[in-house]
């Protein structure tokens, strides 16, 4: 197993960027006050085994459907520049439910942790990055989520309103250029 450590960076951050754990504060301290309390552990658990079990099956599901991880790829790319736009930009392209009896499972763990956006940056990131630095990268990525969902109300505190917009705002460019990368790479061996 050779672990390059620039790519388990690149893909660290690029997840980081995309589960957007620190964007989703404002939305994650509303749902404890409403439910009285979170249950980090368990979404953490939730959220990284939608993560493991997409990884390793979505390939074979796209294959049942008919397609290649290069068009999952490309078509994720525009799904996560479409999210990039999103933090930048401050419009709200998917729509997420309000329901917040089972908050635990949904929406924390699904889809705000391992939403769409989630899965479809792994599938891209398969076709780029080996498995063990998928699996790291998802790894340290559960750890941020634990700590972020365990202090949610120091991290708030610590950044303010204006902060945790400009933190979003931040991590939504750098998503726009990764999906333009992803891109870039996957598109030209589509067209033929």
């Amino acid at each position: 197993m050779n672990l390059d450590p620039k790519e388990l960076l690149t893909v660290s951050f690029t997840l980081f960027a995309v589960i957007d754990i620190v964007g989703s504060v404002p939305i994650l301290i509303s749902l404890k006050e409403k439910m009285g309390g979170i249950r980090e552990l368990r979404a953490t658990l939730i959220s990284g085994g939608l993560m493991i079990l997409f990884l390793f099956l979505g390939e074979a599901f796209l294959k049942l459907l008919g397609l290649d991880i290069g068009s999952f790829a490309v078509g994720g790319s525009i799904v996560i520049f479409i999210l990039g736009l999103e933090m930048v930009l401050g419009l709200e392209f998917f729509k997420s439910e309000s329901n917040v009896k089972a908050a635990t499972v949904v929406p924390i763990a699904f889809p705000l942790i391992a939403g769409s956006g989630t899965l479809t940056t792994l599938m891209s990131l398969k076709a780029n990055y080996g498995e063990s630095t998928l699996l790291i990268a998802i790894l340290v990525n559960l750890i941020i989520v634990f700590a972020v969902l365990k202090s949610l109300g120091a991290i708030a505190r610590l950044l303010g309103p204006a902060g945790l917009i400009a933190v979003r705002k931040f991590f939504g460019v750098i998503l726009l250029a990764i999906a333009v990368k992803i891109f870039a790479t996957n598109a030209p061996g589509l067209i033929k």
